[in-house]
């Protein structure tokens, strides 16, 4: 995809970010002959990685989240695609010959590309609390696998009641002697079967409608205070060792906002074919305004989005001449 107007230092499709959407759509359009730049970022890592186990992916009935990650990667980068671990700081639209494209800005270089595609993801949310900061690193924790094996023998505190959050405590039970799902409603969010899981597993217990007020220790956390949101005990204290926080997500578009539409939260709009309210700028996966966040449904996002920003370049492409 080539011509005499369009620079050569130009590539057709740009791809922010690389989980399973932005490498599914790098897959897509690197097949499809596509000059296919992937900015992986320097620090931040795709949530599938630190995954323990993926079991609903079809086809696969089991995999380690990174080794899922690992074949994707290999996949895309197979059929042409470049990766480069860059932060992106910035977009702008620009004039690449005889049509309009975009800057992209990132911590160490500028790149230029006729589309981009945004699949920047999301990371997790921090509850606010006093002692939350202070002690990452030292008994709070946003990922089980990372950390699990350092909890052996010990108790820790998992808050939150979604599917996330009752699979990271299932995954700690091999490690800690204790695990205390923290959730601030009197039932789980988490699908049937990981509920079922979780009530069936004796080192599992459960502290119900409950907020965390603080997070208190020395030189790590020792433990947890809790303020019951029902009955009559204003306060409890959980004497725990770790603090591992799935409370949901927020989206990694602070370098987007006010460029395309976005929800009062920061996800990014898009119509079914994964357009954003610019021309050649498209977005998939965590980072879009969707009802349901899975691997599958990411997928199906970068796939989608990397046909319609072929069509978009060919189109380009065509009017260049």
């Amino acid at each position: 995809m080539n011509d005499s107007t369009i620079p050569d230092d130009v590539f057709d499709c740009l791809i922010i970010g690389a989980g399973p959407a932005g490498l599914t759509a790098a897959l897509y359009t690197s097949r499809s002959a596509m000059k296919t730049l992937v900015l992986e970022g320097s620090s931040t890592v795709s949530q599938v990685t630190v995954t323990d186990i993926v079991e609903n992916y079809p086809g696969i009935p089991e995999v380690n989240g990174f080794e899922l990650h690992h074949r994707l990667r290999t996949q895309a980068l197979s059929f042409g695609a470049e990766a480069r671990a860059e932060d992106v700081l910035s977009l702008e639209k620009t004039s690449l010959g005889a049509v309009e494209g975009w800057t992209i800005n990132t911590n160490l270089a500028s790149y230029r590309s006729l589309s981009v595609i945004v699949a920047s993801g999301a990371r997790w949310r921090s509850l606010g609390v006093p002692g939350e900061e202070e002690f990452i690193g030292r008994g709070v924790s946003y990922c089980a696998t990372c950390d699990g094996p350092f909890y052996r023998n010990r108790s820790v505190a998992v808050v939150g009641g979604g599917n996330t959050a009752v699979q990271e405590a299932l995954y700690l039970t091999k490690f800690a002697d204790r695990v205390t799902i923290v959730h601030r409603r009197d039932r789980l969010r988490a699908s049937a079967i990981l509920q079922e899981r979780a009530s069936a597993n004796s080192k599992i217990d459960f502290c119900w409608d409950g907020v965390v007020d603080r997070i208190e220790g020395d030189t790590g956390v020792t433990r947890l205070r809790v303020k019951k949101l029902k009955g009559t005990d204003a306060y409890i204290t959980l004497p725990v060792e770790g603090v591992f926080i799935f409370i949901g997500l927020d989206p990694l578009t602070d370098f987007i906002r006010g460029l395309v539409t976005t929800d009062g939260g920061g996800y990014i709009v898009t119509d079914s074919q994964m357009r954003t309210s610019e021309r050649g700028l498209f977005a998939a996966g965590d980072c879009v305004v969707k009802p349901f966040r899975q691997i599958v449904t990411a997928c199906g996002d970068g796939a989608t989005a990397a046909y319609q920003a072929e069509l978009y370049v060919d189109e380009l492409r065509d009017r260049s001449y």
